[in-house]
């Protein structure tokens, strides 16, 4: 669940986990001469010298340098007027009526507000504990009339999900507001590797993803012990839910349509330029996307990752530390297959364009070691926001390089050369166990590959092998 943020692979990798660069040649020329036009105006580059790095993919050659925000459209920080992500679901689409259905039923759960506890029993995490409620388009005692098809609703446990939105700190009255108010949702393009479909809210602040029967009989079996863990872990990486839900229409189809609520992981007035999606393995873990198409809301995955994140000595050790928990969690729950998705705000004005091209307006006074350079978004006041573990982390990203010489690199070799970014990260898509199904795909594909390189091994391997290469690609800033 590619939800927190929406969105590759079942959840926020989807959670959404969603730039390019150009080709390095055979070493570090001292001498760059470049032509071109800078979009949106009619001058014409000059040729500048400058130092760059060759930054490689796994061996193949195909660079992914650094974005320049300083020169692109989004510049400060978050551009309203940017292009949004998702297709408006307006009156026409296919799943305008199941987006009606939604914002009814939600509006609905949240507004039968009934005393919270953060002591509940036992029976509040009873998967039996669910409620079902009609809504006719005529209305009824319990609901509002309404222009969509008719339809049930249900609310799985809800009082734990209302007791999870309080320990998460979600105001009500603004939960209802994003999910139902008068701005459509927002479809993603296209689905995960797991089928499921996923949608943002207007202020981008929610996402919803439908889920598979099989994945909402894990997560209520995990709840219990998903709640205990978030309460006694306040900056746990992991993904905030809030909701579960289902939709069954009336009449002859009597389609389900399950979904889960989560917090999008990317909702930031920074605007996120690069995106990772980072598992430890190395197969088939490179963007399938040709250089071109790579944009900022491509997915990146474990090979395309040419930085390591340098955090200052108290993050890194509560980084660390709050990493151990999580992924022990998970591997007590039988979990497998999670990612650490990752969004990087560039805050330098670099020399490196996103088409790979040398901008000479932007190089002006930077040297080889660029100090940083805060865009005016970054100086507004108003637009301060708190830093928290996984959430708004000024850091410093060294550019690394993989050699072609020896076996493929997980993490390349640091360069020197630094970006000071703002980060966003957190654990998604912790909904799949080692199932007979994944356990069936490590057979199949041990006779094939290197067993370590693939994702699907057991809760425990995976849980080692994750936090073995988080660990390389985030490190203690002692430089």
């Amino acid at each position: 669940m590619a939800a927190n943020g929406v969105g590759g692979s079942s959840g926020w990798g989807h959670h959404v986990r969603h730039c390019g660069g150009g080709r390095g040649g055979d070493e570090a020329e001292p001498e760059v001469t470049v032509l071109g036009r800078r979009r949106g105006t009619g001058r014409t580059r000059t040729r500048r010298r400058a130092t760059t790095v060759r930054v490689e993919d796994a061996g193949e050659g195909r660079g992914l340098p650094p974005p320049s925000p300083a020169t692109g459209p989004h510049a400060g920080g978050r551009s309203r007027a940017a292009r949004r992500q998702g297709e408006t679901i307006a009156k026409g689409h296919k799943n305008y009526e199941l987006m009606l259905n939604l914002q009814l039923g939600i509006r609905h759960a949240v507004g039968k507000q009934g005393p919270i506890t953060l002591d509940l029993r036992s029976s509040a995490f009873d998967p039996k504990e669910k409620v079902w409620t009609r809504f006719p388009p005529e209305g009824s005692k319990y609901t509002p009339p309404h222009s969509s098809c008719d339809f049930k609703w249900k609310d799985y446990c809800p009082q734990v999900f209302r007791t999870l939105r309080k320990l998460f700190k979600v105001d009500a009255a603004d939960y209802m507001l994003s999910l139902c108010g008068d701005q459509a949702l927002r479809e993603l393009s296209s689905p995960g590797k797991s089928g499921s479909f996923f949608y943002l809210t207007s202020n981008d602040q929610y996402m919803i993803k439908t889920m598979k029967k099989a994945e909402v009989k894990i997560f209520l079996k995990m709840l219990r012990a998903y709640y205990n863990h978030v309460r006694s872990f306040e900056n746990t990486l992991v993904t905030k839910f809030f909701g579960l839900h289902c939709v069954k229409l009336a009449g002859a189809n009597q389609k389900k349509v399950r979904f889960v609520i989560m917090g999008n992981l990317f909702c930031s007035d920074h605007f996120i330029h690069r995106r990772f999606d980072l598992k430890g393995s190395s197969l088939g873990r490179t963007t399938d996307k040709p250089q071109t198409e790579i944009d900022e809301y491509t997915i990146l995955k474990d090979l395309d990752l040419n930085f390591i994140f340098r955090l200052q000595k108290h993050w890194y050790q509560e980084f660390q530390r709050q990493v151990d928990k999580d992924c022990d969690f998970l591997e007590q729950e039988n979990i497998m297959d999670y990612s650490l998705l990752v969004g990087v705000h560039f805050r330098d004005k670099r020399v490196i364009m996103t088409e790979g091209s040398f901008d000479s307006d932007s190089s002006r006074g930077s040297s080889p070691h660029l100090s940083p350079h805060l865009s005016r978004g970054d100086t507004d006041p108003n637009r301060m926001c708190t830093i928290r573990l996984g959430s708004n982390m000024p850091t410093k990203a060294e550019l690394t390089v993989r050699r072609t010489d020896c076996e493929p690199q997980l993490i390349g070799e640091p360069t020197g050369e630094f970006y000071d970014v703002i980060l966003y990260f957190g654990i998604i898509d912790i909904l799949q166990d080692y199932d007979i199904s994944k356990k069936l795909e490590h057979a199949y594909k041990s006779f094939q590959y290197d067993p370590t390189s693939i994702s699907a091994v057991d809760p425990k391997q995976y849980s080692r092998r994750f936090k073995d290469f988080v660990y390389k690609a985030f490190q203690e800033d002692n430089i």
